[in-house]
């Protein structure tokens, strides 16, 4: 059985010192650890050991306190923001103005094989739109029409295709939410 460095439990001082050192109120870290305000209250104030989940967590965050940054979800500038997800997870935002032909991308995981365009961190318009294109069927589909009328779309618009089909792809675990 393999052993880690991680204490059985963790002082209400410490959460609070750790809570601190990120510059969190008690409301955004709770936010941040996925718990209630009331919790984050009762870690700190209370005098006996804390156990569970968060203790792990706090010893990530005390090696990493830049972690919440990197996965904090910017402010959308821009019109339109996707969110490429793999499964459940994040893998990279995609911010953009259609009408500017401008794209700002986020990425949340190291391994490119997740992220939207790959290593390409600074994507042109042409490229974000052929991103958005390979999540749906092929302008040249046979019997097209049929397809977009079983989607109730009135001509080929892949935004408006993934809208209705999240951009899935009947061999992988990739999808896309819109947000307007």
């Amino acid at each position: 059985m393999k052993e880690y460095v991680i204490p059985a439990s963790v002082e209400g001082s410490a959460i609070k010192e750790i809570r601190n050192q990120l510059g969190m109120t008690q409301k955004e870290f709770a936010a941040f650890v996925g718990c209630s305000k009331p919790t984050v209250e009762r870690w700190e104030a209370g005098n006996k050991p804390v156990t569970g989940p968060i203790v792990p967590l706090i010893e990530i965050l005390k090696r990493d306190t830049d972690l919440p940054g990197k996965l904090q979800i910017p402010e959308n500038k821009l019109k339109l923001r996707l969110y490429y997800m793999y499964k459940e997870m994040v893998c990279t935002i995609i911010d953009v103005d259609e009408p500017q032909r401008k794209v700002i991308i986020h990425n949340y995981i190291d391994k490119p094989m997740f992220r939207a365009f790959g290593r390409n961190t600074e994507p042109s318009f042409d490229e974000y739109e052929a991103f958005i294109e390979s999540r749906c069927f092929p302008r040249s589909r046979d019997k097209i029409k049929l397809e977009l009328k079983k989607l109730d779309i009135p001509f080929y618009d892949p935004i408006m295709i993934i809208e209705k089909t999240q951009g899935r792809m009947a061999d992988d675990d990739f999808w896309i939410r819109i947000e307007r």
